[in-house]
C-alpha cells in the first residue's frame, strides 16, 4: 500500500497560482485589490467549518483574501435571499462558496438561481452544471470532484478503461466527479443508498471513490486486492476528530494506493478553489 498523499499535487497547483497572481497584479486589468472569497455558510456543520478553515487558510496563505459571512440555521427564506443577494452583488467579492445543501426551510433552488455563474466557484448553478455536461472547460466544476481528477493524474494513474466505482450521488461530488471521470475515458458506476450489491460493485472496481458522507463505512469488505481508494469524506466521529468515509486502517492493507483523510483530497480541493478565485478575477467577475 501507498499513501496517495494530496500534498504533491496541490504544491503544483499552488505554485502556478503563484505565478498566475503576480502576472495578474502586474497586468492592466488588475482593480488594485487582490482577489477576495466570500465564503456563505448557513448553520454550523463541523464538516463544514473545517473545510471552510481549511479554505481560508489556503487562500490567505496564497495571498489572496477570504471573507467568512455566517448566518444561523433558523434564518428566513425572505432574510437569506436578501443577506445572499447582497453578497452576490458585491463587487469586491470575485467568487463565492455557499456551503450547500442548505437548511431545508430555504428554498436552495431560488438561491442557486441568484448565483452569478461567473463567481459561483463550485459549479452549483445549472449554467455551470450544463458547462460540465457539455463537456466544456469554460466554466467551474466543483472543486472535490475536481480534485479526484488531479490527484490521480498526478500520481499516474492511468484512468482510460479502468472501471470506477463511485459511491455517492451528491450534485456537489458523486454526479460531478463521475461525469469528469467518464470525461476521461474511464467506464463509471454511481452508486447510492439503493443499489443492489454494493460490495460486489465495489470489489470488481479498479478504483473506488468514496463519497457517501458516512464516517468509515467503506471497509475491507468492498475493496478488492490491488485497488486503489479515494476518499472524499470529510466526518467528524464521536470523538471530535475527522474522519473519512472509508475505513482507513483495514482498507489500507489491501489498496495499492489510498488517499488519507485529512491530508488526501481535502488539500487540493482548498488550492483548487483558490484556483478558480484567481480564475474568476481575471475574469472580472467581481467587476
Amino acid at each position: 500500500m501507498a499513501e496517495l498523499r494530496g500534498s504533491a499535487a496541490a504544491k503544483e497547483i499552488q505554485e502556478q497560482i503563484i505565478k498566475r497572481l503576480e502576472e495578474y497584479k502586474n497586468s492592466g486589468d488588475y482593480p488594485g485589490r487582490v482577489p477576495r472569497l466570500g465564503i456563505v455558510r448557513v448553520g454550523k456543520r463541523q464538516d463544514d467549518i473545517a473545510y471552510e478553515n481549511g479554505a481560508v487558510k489556503r487562500i490567505r496563505s496564497l495571498g489572496m483574501e477570504a471573507e467568512v459571512f455566517e448566518y444561523p440555521e433558523d434564518i428566513s427564506n425572505e432574510r437569506f435571499l436578501k443577506e445572499f443577494k447582497s453578497v452576490n452583488d458585491n463587487k469586491t467579492i470575485d467568487g463565492i462558496l455557499l456551503f450547500s445543501p442548505l437548511p431545508a426551510s430555504l428554498d436552495e433552488r431560488k438561491i442557486l438561481d441568484i448565483l452569478n455563474p461567473e463567481k459561483d466557484l463550485d459549479g452549483l448553478t445549472l449554467f455551470n452544471q450544463a458547462r460540465l455536461y457539455r463537456g466544456e472547460e469554460c466554466g467551474f466544476v466543483p472543486c472535490t470532484a475536481d480534485a479526484v481528477i488531479q490527484i490521480l493524474k498526478h500520481a499516474g494513474v492511468e484512468l482510460t478503461g479502468k472501471n470506477v466505482a463511485v459511491v455517492g450521488r451528491s450534485p456537489v461530488i458523486g454526479k460531478p466527479v463521475s461525469m469528469l471521470l467518464s470525461c476521461e475515458d474511464a467506464t463509471v458506476t454511481m452508486c447510492h443508498s439503493k443499489t443492489k450489491d454494493l460490495k460486489d460493485i465495489c470489489r470488481r472496481a479498479d478504483i473506488v471513490v468514496a463519497a457517501v458522507g458516512r464516517p468509515r463505512m467503506i471497509d475491507e469488505g468492498y475493496i478488492s486486492e490491488g485497488c486503489i481508494v479515494i476518499d472524499v469524506g470529510i466526518n467528524v466521529d464521536p470523538d471530535g476528530n475527522i474522519c473519512g468515509d472509508v475505513d482507513y486502517d483495514s482498507v489500507s492493507t489491501k489498496a495499492s494506493l489510498i488517499t488519507p483523510v485529512p491530508g488526501g483530497v481535502g488539500s487540493v480541493t482548498t488550492t483548487i478553489l483558490a484556483s478558480h478565485l484567481l480564475d474568476a478575477a481575471i475574469k472580472g467577475a467581481g467587476r
